[in-house]
């Protein structure tokens, strides 16, 4: 059962960071990882996986719980031996695990943090139980801990997001031109910023106001540059 929030987290989306409670964006694909992460440090097991599909929003939830927390971030490649006692006593996040990890000193940190009162929030694709991990002790480490699915942010999101960085960037963008792109671009929030950072820099480039010619332009401009760039 998901637990109830105990209040609002904030996202930075791009542009500029917006950390205040009033900024968040709550969707179904994401509740109950906000709800998780505003439980801090009410971790059962002084640990949480955050899991789910490039672009849906992991990256950023861990960026606000550093922030909130003042932890680390560290790459699960980049993990060593020598890195337990130091990060073991704070908190800290550990990206894309799955992808490959030194077994031995990320199930060292596990048992260290529990010791010393730290904390751990590891990302992946998969839930951890589905980590090709070869130590059984951190298997069962991994097999044990909270760990919750967010999925890709849906239409309401998206055009919430967009919405949302627009009028950071004091961008007057009509109704009909975010329902435009929202039904035309990638669903995730790197592709978002993107986007937004493509229209104003068009916008501003052709001192145009925003309408849905240039936001076709813009969105075309970002497809063929992916294209040139084999992503």
């Amino acid at each position: 059962m998901s637990p109830a929030p105990r209040g609002q987290l904030a996202i930075p989306f791009g542009h500029r960071p917006a950390l205040g409670a009033e900024d968040f964006l709550i969707a179904p694909g994401n509740a109950d990882a906000v709800a998780w992460l505003d439980r801090w440090p009410d971790w059962p097991g002084h640990a949480l996986a955050l899991h789910g599909p490039a672009g849906c929003g992991k990256s950023h939830l861990a960026q606000v719980w550093l922030a909130r927390s003042g932890g680390t971030l560290v790459a699960a490649a980049a993990l060593g031996p020598g890195d337990v006692e130091r990060l073991a006593p704070g908190a800290t996040v550990i990206e894309d695990v799955e992808d490959g990890v030194d077994e031995t000193a990320l199930f060292h940190l596990f048992n260290h943090a529990r010791e010393e009162g730290g904390y751990l929030l590891l990302t992946g694709r998969q839930a951890p139980a589905r980590w090709a991990i070869g130590l059984p002790d951190l298997a069962s480490r991994l097999a044990a801990i909270t760990a919750v699915s967010l999925g890709r942010p849906d239409d309401a999101l998206i055009g919430a997001v967009l919405a949302k960085l627009f009028e950071d960037r004091q961008l007057r963008v009509p109704e009909d031109v975010i329902a435009w792109l929202v039904a035309r671009m990638e669903r995730s929030f790197a592709a978002i910023g993107r986007v937004v950072e493509a229209l104003d820099s068009l916008s501003l480039a052709e001192r145009r106001n925003i309408t849905v010619p240039l936001a076709r332009r813009a969105l075309g401009g970002l497809k063929q540059n992916e294209l040139d760039l084999g992503v």
